[in-house]
């Protein structure tokens, strides 16, 4: 079975993922890890974004600086849909191939771009995770150490709630108390 996980930054993906590989036994795969991971050498996928937004976007090393990246893509829609479609087939085809070698009964694919990269096409049940705006905020600027106006400019850029609410099968609310996320995920009848 493939599950999709998907919800804006900051909703608390990281932290279902991890209380379902708790529960079950679960391949858990990444989709920000692996933009992460082809973004650290002289790929082809960073030879698109280069050819796509110039070499001021790399290192000296060829790697692709994600903090001014991002900083372009959040002021700009269309330069966020150029990105997007640079970088969908690289980390689609790596999902791929991920989920071919995996030998556990459930994977998941943690991707808050589920929808728009069409992995949804792939999973047999996709959960929405939501949370409060604060607290998305307040997670977004600890995890990613940037500031308030930074978190706000990529909150806005992405689907509010009422998108996952509408797409999702499943929706789990992740307002901080843990326990409560426990009670969530116990639940959830992913497998008979």
């Amino acid at each position: 079975m493939i599950i999709g996980i998907t919800g804006s930054s900051g909703a608390g993906k990281t932290t279902v993922c991890k209380l379902l590989a708790e529960k079950y036994n679960i391949k858990i795969i990444d989709a920000d890890d692996i933009a992460r991971k082809l973004s650290k050498e002289c790929t082809d996928y960073v030879k698109d974004i280069v050819k796509e937004f110039g070499n001021d976007i790399v290192d000296e090393k060829g790697r692709l600086r994600r903090k001014k990246l991002a900083e372009i893509i959040y002021l700009d829609k269309e330069k966020r849909e150029q990105l997007n479609q640079c970088t969908f087939k690289f980390i689609k085809k790596e999902i791929e191939v991920q989920i071919k070698k995996a030998n556990e009964e459930i994977i998941v694919i943690d991707a808050p771009l589920l929808f728009e990269c069409e992995l949804d096409k792939m999973c047999d049940k996709i959960i929405g995770v939501v949370s409060k705006k604060e607290l998305q905020l307040d997670r977004i600027i600890e995890r990613d150490n940037v500031g308030y106006e930074h978190a706000t400019m990529r909150l806005k850029a992405q689907p509010d709630d009422t998108f996952y609410k509408r797409k999702c099968d499943i929706i789990i609310k992740n307002n901080g108390n843990i326990e409560d996320l426990k009670k969530q995920i116990e639940c959830l009848q992913l497998i008979s």
